[in-house]
């Protein structure tokens, strides 16, 4: 069994935090919140990096991390495009971002060829989120079922004050395996925290105690090659209904996967408190943890100098 590699989701446009924020810095020493990731992962065993990025950034993505980490990790690049379709399909008059969340799993498919975790590159998950996954895909291959993993946060956890964000909402068994996952891509903090889908006329509350998928996923190849099966399906579905914006996410394919019966997912929990730069006001915050987090002795002050 080959070990698990981690695949870093970098290719995202920033829409709403108004640039590319995935290279904006957060750390004392310019480190970015993908320095702090990677830097977990590595204690927790992964020695694999694949960044899915888009080609017009790469000189600028390697000179702010790539060409740093490649000093303690194997790196390797994937390209999420627009135009990476199958065959008979083309990209629709107006559509400028790609395809998203599954589309950037499936730009690895070359350089994955084993179990892999994924995760969103302006997310901060915490160390032992890392440790738990990496452990997980290290002890368990596919069988009858295909054998896949999610870290959970509690939903508390997760928001920010600054707007709404895009949270996959689960629902599991007793023993935490995943029955469900939907997308709700506008959830708002409150008391309790709420949720739209008609842009604010109407909200469904959620307790603040649900768990909610951050997108760190662990996978085995399996994944790719059932996502790249069922991208046509979507693309019928998305070039009809919303050609412009609609977007391939990595819970609508896992959850098909549960639905069918090919397989299931654990769900570990992690107590841990969400950083992220949603928003370009979310970035003092994120500052103000690292900054905690470094002067308690959980990461050193210069992440990657010997």
């Amino acid at each position: 069994m080959s070990k698990p590699v981690l695949v870093i989701m970098a290719a995202g446009m920033g829409s709403r935090y108004g640039g590319l924020k995935q290279l904006d810095p957060v750390g004392n020493h310019g480190q970015l919140i993908i320095d702090y990731s990677i830097y977990d992962a590595r204690r927790a065993g992964f020695e694999t990096v694949v960044f899915v990025i888009k080609p017009e950034i790469e000189a600028d993505f390697k000179e702010a991390i790539g060409d740093r980490v490649s000093h303690v990790m194997d790196v390797k690049y994937a390209y999420q495009l627009k135009e990476d379709l199958p065959e008979g399909y083309s990209v629709p008059a107006g559509r400028t971002k790609p395809w998203g969340t599954a589309h950037a799993a499936l730009a690895a498919r070359k350089v994955v060829d084993g179990p892999f975790a994924i995760i969103n590159a302006d997310d901060y998950y915490g160390p032992s989120a890392y440790e738990e996954i990496y452990s997980y895909l290290s002890a368990h291959e596919d069988g009858e079922l295909y054998e896949y993993v999610m870290v959970g946060y509690l939903l508390k956890n997760t928001v920010t004050e600054n707007g709404t964000v895009a949270r996959g909402v689960c629902e599991e068994t007793e023993d935490h395996f995943l029955t469900q996952v939907t997308e709700r891509t506008k959830i708002e903090k409150g008391n309790p925290p709420r949720y739209t889908e008609d842009d604010g006329q109407t909200w469904t509350s959620l307790d603040e105690d649900t768990i909610v998928s951050m997108n760190m996923w662990g996978f085995t190849r399996s994944f790719l090659d059932e996502a790249l099966a069922r991208f046509p399906a979507f693309l019928d579905k998305a070039l009809a209904e919303n050609p412009e914006k609609g977007e391939y996410f990595l819970p609508t394919v896992v959850s098909q996967l549960i639905d069918e019966g090919r397989a299931r997912v654990k769900v570990l929990r992690s107590d841990d408190k969400w950083y992220g730069v949603t928003y370009r006001e979310d970035k003092p915050a994120v500052i103000d943890a690292i900054r905690e987090k470094t002067s308690s002795g959980l990461y050193p002050d210069r992440l990657w100098e010997v």
